[in-house]
C-alpha cells in the first residue's frame, strides 16, 4: 500500500443503498487495517479552504508579542493561541516545532455545556480569521457527523449512535504553523510519532509535504490525497471504544529536507471529540474471545485530561 484508500462520501449520502453500502465497506475496512482514509465529497469547499489558509498565514505572520496577547493562561491551552515549543508528543522529553491556534466549539441550546467550555477567543486585527474559522469548523464538523453514522453502521449499531454524543461536542479545529527550521533540531520534529486523543480528525489540505503514516508493518507512508480531500484518521477514543477494532495510526510530521528548510508549513487539523460525559467503554459487539477487553472503562472528559497532562498542556 503505497498510500491512504480514498472514499467518497457522496457514496454515503446518495439514495442508493448499494452505493451508501460500499462506502461504509470501504471506510470500515481502511480504518481496520490502516486508520486513514482520504475523502472525497465533503462539505468543505475550494473558497473557504483558500480564505482560512490565507487568514492562518496573516495571523501567524503578527508580530509575537501580538500573538502571546491570545495566549490565555489556565485553560491547557484548548481556546486561542498556544506558543511555539509549548507541546511535546506523549512519550517525549523534546517540544514539537510548532506553534498553533485553537477554535473551539460554538454551543447551541445548552446553557450547561457552554459554561463548562472556554469562550472562543477573538483576534481583533483579524476580523475574517475568525469568520473563516467558524465556517470552517461547522463544515468540518457536518463532514464528521456523516462519517461517524457510517462506522455506527459497520459497527452494527444504529446509525445515528454518535449523533447525540458530538452535538456541542468538545471538538477543536487546530491551525498549526511550523516555522522554518533556522539550527540543526537536535532531537525535535515537526511533530513527533503520536495517535490522536479524540475520536476523529480531519485535516484539509496540508500546505507541504510532511505526514506520514506507520502501517501494520511499521513501515511509514506518506499521507497523500488529492487537493479535493481531507485525510481522515481514527484516534485514540473510537480506537478504544471500539476495542482496537477500529486503528488510531501512530503519525507523525517530518522535517523537511534541508534545502526547504527556509520554509513554513501550515495544517488544519480538525479534533472532533465528544461531549465530556461520553462513556469510552468497550463496545460489546467489539468484545470476543479472540479480542477480549483491552480497556478500562474511561469518559471522554477523564481520557481528555489524562491525555494533555501527558502532553504538558495541563499541569498536575
Amino acid at each position: 500500500m503505497q498510500n491512504i484508500p480514498s472514499v467518497d462520501l457522496r457514496d454515503f449520502l446518495s439514495d442508493d443503498p448499494v452505493r451508501k453500502q460500499k462506502f461504509v465497506n470501504e471506510i470500515g475496512k481502511a480504518y481496520e487495517e490502516i486508520g486513514f482514509v482520504a475523502l472525497k465529497g465533503h462539505f468543505l469547499d475550494d473558497e473557504l479552504v483558500q480564505l482560512l489558509y490565507q487568514q492562518v498565514r496573516n495571523f501567524f505572520n503578527l508580530p509575537l508579542e501580538t500573538k502571546e496577547k491570545y495566549e490565555i493562561p489556565g485553560i491547557g491551552g484548548q481556546r486561542g493561541y498556544v506558543s511555539f515549543g509549548k507541546e511535546t508528543a506523549k512519550g517525549r522529553k523534546t517540544s514539537d516545532l510548532k506553534e498553533f491556534w485553537h477554535f473551539g466549539q460554538y454551543v447551541e441550546d445548552n446553557p450547561e455545556l457552554k459554561a463548562q467550555y472556554p469562550e472562543n477567543v477573538v483576534v481583533k486585527e483579524l476580523p475574517e480569521f475568525n469568520i473563516a474559522g467558524k465556517e470552517a469548523y461547522k463544515m468540518l464538523e457536518k463532514t464528521g457527523v456523516y462519517v461517524l453514522r457510517a462506522l455506527a453502521i459497520y459497527l452494527g449499531l444504529d446509525e445515528f449512535y454518535f449523533d447525540n454524543y458530538i452535538k456541542n461536542g468538545n471538538s477543536i479545529l487546530r491551525p498549526i504553523h511550523y516555522p522554518p527550521i533556522t539550527e540543526e533540531p537536535k532531537d525535535a520534529v515537526r511533530a513527533a510519532a503520536h495517535g490522536d486523543i479524540n475520536l476523529i480528525t480531519l485535516l484539509m489540505g496540508a500546505q507541504g509535504k510532511g505526514l506520514q503514516v506507520q502501517n501494520h508493518d511499521g513501515e511509514w507512508i506518506d499521507a497523500i490525497a488529492a487537493e479535493d480531500e481531507l485525510v481522515i484518521n481514527v484516534g485514540d477514543m473510537l480506537s478504544r471504544h471500539t476495542n482496537n477494532k477500529l486503528k488510531s495510526t501512530i503519525h507523525q510530521v517530518v522535517n523537511p529536507p534541508r534545502e526547504l528548510w527556509g520554509t513554513s508549513r501550515f495544517s488544519i487539523p480538525f479534533f472532533m471529540h465528544p461531549i465530556s460525559s461520553m462513556p469510552l467503554n468497550c463496545l460489546e459487539n467489539c468484545i470476543d474471545e479472540n479480542n477480549p477487553k483491552q480497556f478500562e472503562n474511561i469518559t471522554a472528559g477523564e481520557f481528555l485530561t489524562e491525555r494533555l497532562i501527558e502532553l504538558g498542556l495541563i499541569k498536575k
